[in-house]
């Protein structure tokens, strides 16, 4: 049972920082249409900028989290600003805005590796300590990444649900003319999306490097593991984000505990293959009849 209990805390850490990752990039593609491959360097760059402000300043883990916040908000929004805005309505918008968006990760990369070197650094911002709940140890670090994740997770719904931005957004991402025409302002409500976006993967980039190391690689594999989680949910699909985060963490943790750590993400990997064949669409997600 001890090893069950450990086997769940450590999913739903994972799942915590995991769906701050899928949640946003999940968002974006509902919203705009568009796969933004630099979505990993967003969640990098949240890191490094947290661990600047702690290296300089000495600033505790709450001040943290608002600088990974406001960081990664800021590279949303110029994203947008210098890039996608141009290429919206153009043809293959989709292909053109996946590769300017996957040379703006390798040009954020760069200038993070030529900034603070390609060795890894611990994420200074971290909180010592730990408890045992039925045996089992669990960190404060740890809980404290479940408990912010739970809260932003929750906010993004509520924002999502019941507020006039929220409705915005859902219009948009629905039918962008037919919400322009109800007064909506689209380019705001992508601007406001990518914002948003970036500001969950500012955190969870902070949230990773506290339980690994900051290095301006780590950006690739959280984006890998994102994606992994849209497609089974359902591309575009936010609530189904969310909790295939959780699903998939937790059997990534029972399959690297009982079979070897090697083997959690190729299992997730395989489970993607049989959701594709299985439902093309992802669990969540809804079958598109296109009339030709």
């Amino acid at each position: 049972m001890e090893f069950v209990i450990q086997i769940v805390m450590t999913g739903l850490t994972m799942g915590s920082m995991y769906a701050l990752a899928a949640v946003g990039l999940s968002l974006i593609y509902g919203t705009l249409g568009m796969f933004n491959m630099a979505h990993g360097l967003f969640m990098t760059f949240g890191g490094y900028m947290a661990y600047s402000a702690a290296t300089t300043f000495g600033i505790p883990l709450v001040l943290g989290i608002v600088v990974a916040m406001v960081a990664g908000a800021a590279i949303g929004m110029v994203t947008h600003l210098v890039i996608v805005r141009f290429m919206l309505g153009t043809p293959d918008f989709g292909t053109n805005v996946l590769v300017a968006t996957a040379g703006l990760g390798i040009v954020i990369e760069d200038l993070l590796l030529k900034t603070y070197g390609g060795y890894p650094y611990p994420q200074p911002l971290t909180v010592d300590g730990f408890t045992r709940v039925a045996g089992v140890t669990l960190t404060y670090q740890a809980m404290i990444i479940f408990v912010v994740a739970l809260v932003l997770i929750v906010g993004v719904a509520w924002l999502l649900k019941f507020t006039r931005f929220g409705r915005a957004i859902r219009a948009t991402a629905m039918n962008r003319e037919a919400a322009m025409l109800m007064g909506v302002k689209a380019d705001t409500v992508y601007l406001q999306v990518m914002a948003l976006a970036g500001m969950l993967a500012g955190v969870a980039g902070l949230m990773i490097s506290t339980q690994a190391t900051l290095s301006p690689q780590m950006g690739g594999d959280l984006l890998l593991k994102a994606f992994v989680i849209c497609v089974v949910a359902g591309l575009g699909n936010v609530w189904g984000a969310g909790l295939c985060a959780f699903v998939l963490a937790l059997l990534e943790a029972a399959i690297g505990f009982y079979v070897g750590v090697r083997f959690g993400f190729p299992a997730m990997l395989l489970l993607v293959i049989v959701v594709l064949i299985w439902r093309p669409q992802g669990l969540f997600g809804r079958e598109r009849v296109v009339r030709l």
